[in-house]
């Protein structure tokens, strides 16, 4: 099996050698390189990796100006936003232009390790603190809003039953629990509901729910 390729990005050597070693001790996970913000772009155009964890603030190129211009490439990585506060006021901005995940430093490494995975298979990925600021509507426009809700009515009822519960950060296997489906099944319909509501990934969709008012109760953190 071809092992995940894994570039690191942070513009402290310790933090990018920290990960290195915990992402690297996982047989199915290669760490290509690490780098500062300034050099991410080269190294991903020369190293090819399926997955970039990327410092959301750095001195030399911030990790918001990193993303942008990563995922103008030809089939972009997918990047999880690495940040030290679960209140990061660039979170939104960063789901905004893309970003498949934002993790905390002090993610214990089993978590880290699964997140990588889950990344890049096509998932998305939050730490379990940063979910209820980002699900809740941190983003600007937070909040049930009419453009929210004329969106959503474009989707089945099936698929408005899954972006409420994709809204509460539950995984495919949770919502297909949830909803007596099975997983592929809610592969399908979450790729059907990114597509009519034009959304980059399931975090934007979960933000969405939101906004729409699908989501009833914000997720509890850790949830």
């Amino acid at each position: 099996m071809t092992a995940i390729r894994v570039l690191i990005v942070d513009d402290e050597i310790l933090v990018r050698s920290g990960l290195g070693l915990i992402v690297g001790s996982a047989p199915d996970l290669e760490v290509v390189g690490d780098c500062s913000g300034g050099l991410a772009e080269e190294k991903v155009t020369q190293l090819r990796p399926h997955v970039v964890l990327l410092d959301i603030r750095m001195p030399d190129l911030d990790g918001i100006s990193v993303l942008r211009r990563l995922r103008a490439l030809p089939n972009p990585p997918a990047v999880a936003m690495l940040t030290t506060f679960d209140t990061d006021e660039y979170i939104g901005t960063a789901l905004r232009a893309g970003a498949a995940g934002f993790m905390l430093k002090d993610t214990a490494p089993e978590q880290l390790v699964h997140a990588v995975r889950v990344l890049a298979a096509g998932g998305s990925v939050l730490s379990p603190t940063v979910a209820r600021t980002v699900i809740s509507g941190y983003v600007e426009g937070g909040g049930p809003d009419a453009e929210a809700a004329a969106l959503a009515r474009s989707l089945t009822g099936r698929e408005l039953d899954v972006l409420a519960l994709l809204g509460e950060g539950l995984s495919n296997a949770e919502i297909a629990d949830r909803l007596f489906l099975g997983t592929g099944t809610v592969k399908d319909h979450i790729s059907a509901i990114l597509g009519k509501l034009g959304a980059a990934n399931r975090v934007q969709a979960a933000v969405l729910a939101n906004r729409a008012g699908l989501v009833r109760t914000p997720p509890e953190p850790g949830a």
